[in-house]
């Protein structure tokens, strides 16, 4: 007869058993251990704490300053960086506000753009760009990019221009300006704001003239991980039109050109003190920071040519008459995801921006775009990786993400080419 051994009762391995086992357990934990000490530190996408601690003192002896005087709200070091900001611009105004989607917002507002008009900007942008036209009630009507620098086409914007237009968003692109002199003749004319998108573009220029400075007015943002970043959200409008400037003013301050007089409806959104001692202190150092990712930036073009060469990887350029400023460093190359994985598993900070289009997103179905709307865009979420890059990167580090990069490339070719 055979005898059945009860559910709820488990078989014990033996005594000798059980030690053995934890014996290869305890081994296999101390060899990863070995391991994970010897491994190098991991690469960052950013390194904020570098800077933070290049600024330290300087900070420091700001935020006490305001803590002292308790001029948190509008204080001396806000109306300094406002006025430091622009004449680094080059512009005339510069008006500190809460973020950089509310800076988009105000100076579409202030350049009179109203619930039911139309605003062209491209299809591969962050989605606050197109947020800022939807918060107050216009229409974002997308356009492609360029194959090479994808950027707004500027055929394409001019092309899709109405007589509902009210504005067109050129966004400056991963640390480099848009073609805007090709935009801006024939918008105006039309009577068509140019509104530049500017939170990627800290220190970048075209022909000589600063990004930010190209348009009737711009936004932009000091999310911390900008080339000008804040220890928080803010952000800035810039114009060289002074009541353009008044106007985003009293925007910003609940409608309210003086205290309790509210001449319109207006919003929340005004730099903190804190805040502009943390950017007056970047600021001063931000042509040299720049200069530091614009040698990195070098760096990679030449570490990574070979896998350029191969035609594994499409590298970023910089266009005719640009200084870019490379906030992002963005390749190309198929199996985005897989390698992707690969880097992140091999303790390299990469990114994607961005994995998916405004138009596909959730938040813009309405839009009723389908995938093949805007194919250059499209191709480029499928592609595009953003490789850590920041004033302080080492080329040790550099050569380490190279290295990582052409691993993981190999082996997804490998795949791709195992795979019926």
């Amino acid at each position: 007869m055979t005898t059945l051994t009860p559910p709820t009762s488990a078989a014990q391995p033996a005594p000798q058993v059980t030690r053995a086992v934890q014996a290869v357990q305890a081994t296999q934990a101390i060899q990863a251990a070995r391991m994970e000490a010897d491994a190098p530190d991991p690469v960052p996408f950013v390194d904020l704490g570098a800077q933070q601690r290049e600024i330290d003192a300087e900070v420091q002896a700001g935020l006490r300053r305001v803590f002292d005087t308790t001029a948190f709200i509008g204080g001396p070091d806000v109306q300094a960086f406002e006025k430091e900001y622009a004449s680094f611009i080059e512009v005339s105004d510069c008006v500190g506000v809460g973020n950089g989607t509310d800076a988009l917002e105000l100076a579409l507002r202030a350049a009179g753009v109203v619930p039911g008009g139309e605003v062209i900007l491209p299809a591969n942008t962050f989605i606050a760009t197109a947020e800022a036209v939807s918060r107050i009630g216009a229409v974002p009507v997308l356009v492609d990019v360029d194959p090479q620098f994808l950027l707004i086409d500027p055929e394409a914007a001019l092309a899709a221009l109405t007589a509902r237009t009210q504005a067109v968003m050129p966004v400056h692109l991963y640390g480099q300006t848009a073609f805007v002199e090709r935009i801006r003749p024939q918008a105006e004319r039309a009577g068509v704001a140019v509104i530049e998108d500017a939170a990627q573009s800290q220190g970048a220029f075209r022909h000589g003239r600063m990004a930010g400075s190209l348009g009737l007015a711009a936004g932009t943002s000091f999310y911390p991980g900008k080339n000008l970043g804040a220890a928080g959200d803010a952000g800035a409008v810039m114009t060289n039109d002074p009541e353009l400037a008044a106007r985003v003013r009293v925007l910003g301050e609940h409608g309210s050109p003086s205290k309790y007089r509210h001449s319109t409806v207006g919003m929340n959104s005004r730099l903190d003190t804190v805040q502009a001692v943390v950017l007056r202190a970047k600021l001063a150092r931000l042509d040299r920071w720049n200069e530091g990712r614009r040698a990195a930036a070098a760096r990679y073009a030449e570490l990574l040519r070979p896998l350029a060469d191969s035609g594994d990887v499409w590298l970023p350029t910089a266009a005719q008459g640009n200084h870019h400023v490379w906030h992002l460093y963005t390749v190309q190359l198929e199996n985005r995801d897989a390698v992707l994985e690969a880097l992140r598993a091999a303790g390299i900070g990469a990114g994607v921006h961005y994995p998916v289009p405004v138009h596909l997103t959730g938040a813009y179905e309405h839009l009723s775009l389908t995938r093949g709307a805007f194919p250059v865009t499209e191709a480029a979420a499928d592609r595009l990786l953003s490789l850590p890059i920041f004033p302080h990167i080492t080329v040790e580090q550099q050569e380490r993400v190279v290295a990582a990069l052409g691993r993981a490339v190999g082996r997804s070719r490998s795949t791709s080419v195992a795979t019926p």
